[in-house]
């Protein structure tokens, strides 16, 4: 007899007949290399049809779990030695690093506390415009589930970005703009067409970290520009410019990452000048910009995308699972771009574009990303607010977005923080990590979205 714990997981027929044989191997009493039931005799005893044991065993195949051998049967599978705790634990004397908060971020479990990672908690997310979005697309024909996309990527979607642009003050026509797997990938392929090893590029200090962790992986030279509440430290803008003549400028403009800062029109018109006279290009990621009520200066915006190319993506306010990223560029250069693009990634994820597209268009998209920003407001108030009872000090007051760059209590290093923090499964986002002069230990990074769980609290009370 099958037992009620096993009646409980099945769901269906062929769910019943996968979880007893899985519950067999687990048991022992099939161990790998064992000859299962056949299938007429497993059907019997089950009493269910041959036709539900057979593709519940084409299934347990699909998974790994048994293996089948023509004119001979089914037979467990070979079993991968389980991984331990041990193995898959967090490494807490590895050094701080850009891609260390990455790692912790990405690897923890779920129910985790992460107020170190740089992004929205899924229950955030607009779950029921992804459904809907996923019914259109299943809707679809053929070709959209099933072939190559154009490099160039989904006309409407192109279309529609540049209408989301020209709300931002940039003007890009759809031709100038090249669909990528994601904001990275756009970063990536930037690198690749614009920069040699042993280029040096400029990058604020402190910075979104995987910009130094990806330009070093392209063997460039990282050159850190201290950021103020209103944008580069132009003085040292300047010298940077004339001392280590860089080929390009990484920065966020409206929604700063780390600081939650924004750039000023003032700032912003002597960044070009000085870009316009040393022959500096410049990348704007603009990923935050769901998050604004009212959009800031875009750098692209007054530069016309002569000197200025702006990058996105919709992984922070639609989803993260559905990669898709753009590139707004001078159509000549796009043109480059598109070949680096084939030879790298041949063609578009036509799948994600077409989702992306079917949510962007939908008018609840839209009611829901302005509840997203009263709620991300009343979140940086709030958080804000507990922070500074432990003595945690925002360094600005951002208008928009998720994160708050904070000062430590005197003395107090965010790495030994950070590695303490993660003893008690709390992730967390250590100031160094974002800053190519390693000036910023006394400083971290708060995602506020993910400080709604009393335990961040306890956990950072009980550390300082």
């Amino acid at each position: 007899m099958v037992d009620e714990a096993v009646r409980m997981e099945a769901t269906s027929r062929i769910g019943l007949v996968m979880a007893t044989i899985r519950q067999r191997i687990a048991g022992r009493s099939l161990v790998p290399g064992s000859r299962l039931p056949s299938v007429r005799s497993l059907a019997g005893s089950l009493q269910v049809s041959v036709s539900t044991v057979v593709e519940a065993y084409s299934r347990l195949a699909a998974e790994g779990a048994i293996v089948s051998r023509p004119g001979s049967g089914f037979y467990v599978a070979t079993q991968v030695a389980p991984m331990t705790l041990a193995a898959i634990g967090p490494d807490l004397d590895r050094a701080i690093d850009p891609l260390w908060i990455s790692r912790q971020s990405l690897e923890a479990d779920d129910a985790i506390p992460k107020p170190g990672c740089g992004w929205l908690p899924a229950t955030w997310l607009p779950e029921q415009s992804l459904r809907k979005g996923l019914r259109t697309l299943s809707r679809a024909g053929v070709d959209a589930l099933s072939n190559y996309g154009s490099p160039l990527g989904l006309t409407p979607l192109r279309r529609l970005i540049g209408r989301r642009l020209g709300e931002r003050g940039v003007e890009a026509s759809p031709d100038q703009i090249l669909l990528t797997e994601s904001g990275t990938q756009a970063i990536d392929l930037l690198c690749r067409f614009l920069l040699e090893p042993g280029d040096t590029v400029v990058v604020d200090d402190p910075c979104y970290f995987n910009f130094q962790a990806l330009l070093r992986a392209h063997r460039i030279r990282v050159a850190g520009v201290p950021y103020t509440p209103n944008g580069p430290d132009i003085e040292a803008f300047a010298t940077i410019l004339v001392e280590r003549r860089p080929r390009l400028y990484i920065t966020n403009s409206a929604v700063h990452n780390p600081t939650g800062a924004t750039l000023s029109p003032a700032i912003a018109h002597r960044v070009l000048k000085l870009a316009d006279q040393h022959g500096l290009v410049v990348i704007e990621d603009d990923i935050f910009a769901d998050f604004e009520h009212t959009p800031a200066p875009r750098l692209a915006g007054f530069d016309g995308l002569e000197r200025v190319i702006q990058i996105g993506s919709f992984s922070k306010t639609l989803s993260a699972a559905v990669r898709c990223g753009f590139i707004a560029a001078r159509q000549e250069w796009i043109e480059g771009l598109i070949d680096l693009k084939i030879a790298t990634a041949f063609g578009g994820g036509r799948l994600s574009e077409e989702l992306i597209h079917a949510i962007l268009a939908d008018s609840s998209f839209r009611k829901h990303n302005e509840a997203l920003r009263t709620r991300l407001e009343r979140a940086r108030r709030d958080v804000g607010a507990r922070l500074r009872d432990l003595g945690i000090v925002p360094w600005t007051e951002p208008r928009a977005g998720m994160f708050l760059w904070c000062r430590l209590p005197e003395g107090r290093d965010s790495a030994d923080l950070a590695r303490a923090a993660l003893a008690h499964n709390l992730v967390l986002a250590p100031g160094n990590a974002f800053s190519a002069t390693q000036a910023a230990a006394g400083y971290m990074r708060f995602n506020v979205a993910q400080m709604q769980d009393e335990r961040t609290f306890e956990i950072l009370r009980s550390i300082l």
